[in-house]
């Protein structure tokens, strides 16, 4: 059994004939893995300096095993066996799918939402520990979810210095801090991988390794797909699938990733944030649609779409027309997708180490936070619903109802327009809001993405924004009654996600986005409503094309 493998149909495999053996002509393999930051432009160069440190993650994190290991069992020895996870984008993406799929509990606490914070914090806290995951060191979900997890645990008698563990890089402001306030471990990620690249370092590996995965296993396979993807060869799995994702003509830019038999639990999610946050700028990119394999996107054949599968290594994939597939174990999936998205920025011609429109939105919600603005009135309600609009709305005037607006927003789809939904609420108690996803795309016959709200703006909110300007965008949002305060801030934590979807709301706007908000007064009410509304949607409300 290979431990990695690669088959290609159609516009995938033209792109691959067309581009590997240039590929290999230029050594671009071999000078990935040799840190050769000039691989992507000259304007690229200063921000690729310092972003190539992954291609050797598996060999620099080594020595962090044996300190998370002796910490786990410390943690258990006292009988803290519950791990939350306070982490925002490929912080927290990267853990998930690597406790899922070796199936040992992990908490992941990626969100701003106040009952999902509630929810966090209520769950045998004398038993739990965090872990607090920010590269930058400053930012406010996960400082704000630290806040809250010390009042909690000194609240309960538990000496909270003893259950904070934090992951960050060298020198940032959370480093200084936690060192200084003595909590019980704290862990230096690599500064020279971009988060999105992280899983394989402090960032993946601290959560994973105290939650119980094996984490040496993890590392040695990664150790054995560097060998395989720094070789310059046609037959490079790595170059071919960056070929197929970044080198289609004419350039087929929404990319389904669909689980088809691989093993690997939740994967596409991951590769979603890295493709999105890695392509999606200066009006260029591709477009990652997480799917499953009855998807509409998968059988709709539309020109712009290219399917790639996520299978087993045994035995040849099935594959239709204009299709990949890539098979592997997880460290080695996970490696070779950070390659081949770094093999598809060379050929779109952009950087895919920066993130250039990630920090708008964030600066909006600040303002927000300070200002303290009064509510933008609804335009009217409908049930549980609030309708509202990030933009003028101009395209709404006439809506009266919830399925109005909604006509409406997808009447402003074009012929090469993907549709994303955005749900700005408790993903572990609402999973299936997530199924609007593929009724929306049937009834619109377009690429259709769901995320979850505040954790998305710190990967595919760069796409939205900085990607082609091709998007129509669908934002829920909802009240609760069970509001949570942060120590020793001015705003609680339905004041902070109230902020961030207000705020890329109004930051799609000024890009020309048309934005439909929907606000449940009601959340079960209101998510019962709009599942009902998109299910009964005929495909012929679709725009025409």
């Amino acid at each position: 059994m290979s431990a990695l493998t690669f088959a290609a149909t159609g516009a995938a495999r033209e792109a691959v004939e067309a581009h590997v053996d240039q590929l290999v002509a230029d050594a671009v393999a071999s000078r990935i893995f040799a840190k050769d930051h000039t691989l992507w432009g000259k304007d690229a160069e200063d921000e690729s300096s310092k972003r190539l440190g992954w291609v050797e993650a598996a060999s620099v994190s080594q020595p962090l095993v044996a300190d998370i290991v002796a910490l786990r069992d410390e943690f258990r020895a006292e009988g803290v066996d519950r791990i939350v996870l306070c982490g925002m984008g490929g912080s927290s993406l990267a853990p998930e799918v690597i406790t899922t799929t070796a199936g040992v509990p992990l908490v992941v606490l990626d969100s701003t939402d106040p009952e999902q914070v509630e929810a966090a914090l209520a769950e045998r806290l004398e038993n739990t520990a965090i872990v607090v995951s920010s590269k930058s060191g400053s930012t406010v979900e996960t400082d704000s979810q630290r806040r809250a997890f010390e009042a909690a645990f000194t609240a309960a008698g538990i000496d909270a210095k003893r259950r904070v563990v934090v992951v960050t890089d060298p020198g940032s402001p959370l480093d200084g801090a936690s060192r200084e306030a003595g909590y019980r471990a704290v862990f230096n990620a690599d500064p020279t991988v971009g988060g999105r690249y992280s899983a394989l370092t402090a960032f993946g590996l601290v959560p994973s390794g105290l939650a119980g995965v094996d984490i040496q296993a993890l590392l040695d396979e990664a150790e054995e797909a560097a060998e395989i993807l720094r070789d310059d060869s046609a037959e490079n799995i790595g170059l071919q699938l960056g070929a197929a994702l970044g080198g289609t003509s004419p350039l087929r830019d929404k990319i389904v990733i669909v689980e088809d038999g691989s093993g690997i639990a939740g994967f596409a999610d991951w590769a979603e944030q890295l493709i999105a946050e890695s392509t999606g700028k200066i009006g260029k990119g591709v477009l990652p649609v997480v799917a499953d394999k009855d998807a509409p996107e998968v059988s709709g054949g539309a020109a712009d779409v290219l399917v790639v599968r996520l299978v087993s290594t045994d035995g040849e994939p099935a594959l239709g027309a204009n299709e990949a597939a890539v098979g592997g174990t997880l460290a080695t999936q996970m490696l070779t997708w950070e390659f081949a998205t770094a093999v598809a920025g060379r050929l779109l011609g952009i950087n895919p180490f920066d993130q250039p429109d990630v920090e708008a939105a964030k600066a909006a919600a600040r303002g927000l936070l300070d200002a303290q603005p009064e509510p933008t009135p609804a335009r009217f309600t409908d049930g549980a619903i609030e309708v509202r609009t990030g933009d003028t709305g101009e395209w709404l005037s006439g809506a009266s109802t919830v399925e109005d607006a909604v006509k409406a927003l997808l009447g402003q789809l074009g012929p090469d327009g993907y549709l994303s939904v955005q749900a700005y609420l408790d993903r572990l108690a609402y999973p299936q809001l997530a199924d609007v996803r593929d009724q929306l795309a049937a009834a619109t016959g377009r690429p259709t993405t769901f995320g979850w709200g505040p954790r998305f703006l710190h990967s595919t909110g760069q796409y939205h924004k900085g990607g082609p300007a091709v998007g129509v965008f669908l934002q829920i949002t909802a009240g609760t009654d069970q509001d949570v305060t942060i120590p020793e801030r001015p705003f609680t934590f339905g004041q902070l996600i109230a902020a961030q979807a207000t705020g890329d709301a109004q930051v799609l706007a000024e890009h020309g986005r048309p934005v439909l908000r929907l606000n449940l007064t009601d959340r079960a009410a209101g998510v019962a409503q709009l599942s009902a509304l998109v299910s009964a949607l005929p495909a012929e409300e679709a725009p025409a094309r």
